[in-house]
C-alpha cells in the first residue's frame, strides 16, 4: 500500500478510537446512554455545535476539553488525508483495485501468467488476441504502468509466496504459465501451483538443459525451453526456408496475412453432428481440417473426408482466421 494510504488508515483507526475513549468517558463520567454518549462525541470531535446533551459537571467539561484537543486535530488529519489521495488519485487507484481483487476472485477457469517480462508479454498478448481471460503476476511494480495499459486483470507480488498465487485465483484457475528468467523459481512456482489445485495444466519455461529437466520432474505438463526453439527455428530457416515461411503466416502479428491455426471441439447438442469432414470444408471458405482427435484414440492427421463428425471431437482447422472464426461460431467453443 502507498504512503497516502497508510496515512488515511492510521487516521482512521485514531479516530475510530477516539469515538470509542469519548463515548465510553460519558457514559463513565456524566452517566449518558450510549447513543447520547456517542452523540456528544461526535459533534465534540466534529465542532458541529449542536449544544450539550445535557449540562456537564467539572468532570465532564475537563473531559470535553481533552476529547476536542485531540479529536479535531486527528478530524482535521483524515480530511486531508482524503483530499490528498482524491487529489492524487490514490483513492480511484485504490477503490479501482479493490474491484479488480473481487473480479478475481469471481473467476473460473481463466489462465495465469507468471512474470510479465519479454517472454510472458508475448504470452500475454497472444493469448489477449485469443480473447483469454488472465491474471498477470509481476513482482517488479514499475510494470504496473504497462500492465493497467493492457487492460488485464494483474497482481502485484511474488509467485514464490503462496498467497500471492492465492490472490491470482490458482485453486479455480484452468492453466498456468511460468515465465520468469529463474529455473529454481519457476520449479518452486510449479511444485506451489500443483499443491493448491492438482488439475491445473503448467507450462514452465526453461533457461537451461538442467531446468528443463528439472521441471519435468516437477510434474510440468508442458516444459519450454526458449532456447531450444529460437534454434530450431534459425537453423529450419536455413535447412527450409519455405516451410518457415508457411509457418509464419499461421503467426498473428509476424505476417499481415490472415491466416492461422484453430482448434474446436464440437459441443455435445451440435446441429453439425453427423455431417462430414468433407462437407465442413466445403462449406468454409478456405479451410482444411487437418486433425482430428476423438475420445481416447490417437489424433488421426488428414482425417478422411468421409468422417462424420460426433459430439466431443477436437478439430484442428487450418485457413483464413474470418472464416475459422466462423467455424468455431458454427460448431461451438
Amino acid at each position: 500500500m502507498n504512503v497516502g494510504g497508510r496515512r488515511l488508515l492510521i487516521a482512521l483507526a485514531v479516530i475510530t478510537l477516539l469515538i470509542s475513549v469519548g463515548t465510553c468517558g460519558y457514559m463513565l463520567l456524566e452517566h449518558m446512554r450510549f447513543e447520547d454518549a456517542l452523540f456528544m462525541t461526535v459533534i465534540t470531535i466534529t465542532t458541529v455545535g449542536y449544544g450539550e446533551v445535557k449540562p456537564l459537571d467539572t468532570a465532564g467539561s475537563i473531559f470535553t476539553i481533552a476529547l476536542i484537543l485531540t479529536g479535531v486535530g486527528t478530524a482535521y488529519y483524515v480530511l486531508a488525508a482524503v483530499t490528498e489521495m482524491v487529489v492524487g488519485g490514490q483513492l480511484r487507484e485504490l477503490l479501482g483495485k479493490s474491484a479488480m481483487v473481487r473480479k478475481i476472485h469471481q473467476l473460473r477457469g481463466h489462465v495465469i501468467v507468471c512474470g510479465y517480462g519479454r517472454f510472458g508479454r508475448v504470452v500475454v498478448d497472444e493469448l489477449r488476441r485469443h480473447r483469454t481471460t488472465l491474471v498477470v503476476i509481476e513482482n517488479d511494480p514499475d510494470k504496473e504502468s504497462s500492465l493497467i495499459q493492457t487492460g488485464e486483470l494483474y497482481v502485484l507480488g511474488s509467485a514464490l509466496e503462496e498467497s500471492t498465487l492465492e490472490q491470482a485465483g490458482i485453486t479455480a484457475a484452468s492453466e498456468i504459465v511460468i515465465a520468469t528468467a529463474s529455473d529454481p523459481d519457476n520449479v518452486f512456482i510449479a511444485l506451489s501451483a500443483r499443491s493448491k489445485n492438482p488439475q491445473i495444466r503448467i507450462h514452465a519455461r526453461a533457461e537451461s538443459e538442467i531446468g528443463l529437466k528439472h521441471l519435468e520432474l516437477a510434474g510440468v505438463d508442458q516444459p519450454i525451453s526458449s532456447y531450444h526453439w529460437s534454434a530450431m527455428r534459425i537453423a529450419n530457416a536455413i535447412a527450409r526456408p519455405s516451410v518457415v515461411d508457411f509457418l509464419d503466416l499461421l503467426m498473428p502479428g509476424l505476417r499481415p496475412e490472415e491466416f492461422g491455426l484453430e482448434e474446436v471441439r464440437v459441443p455435445a447438442q451440435s446441429s453439425l453432428s453427423g455431417r462430414t469432414i468433407a462437407a465442413l470444408e466445403h462449406e468454409g471458405d478456405r479451410i482444411r481440417i487437418v486433425a482430428l482427435k476423438r475420445g481416447s484414440e490417437p489424433m488421426a492427421f488428414v482425417p478422411e473426408p468421409q468422417t462424420e463428425v460426433r459430439p466431443g471431437d477436437l478439430f484442428v482447422a487450418i485457413g483464413a482466421r474470418p472464416s475459422l472464426q466462423r467455424l468455431a461460431e458454427r460448431i461451438g467453443k
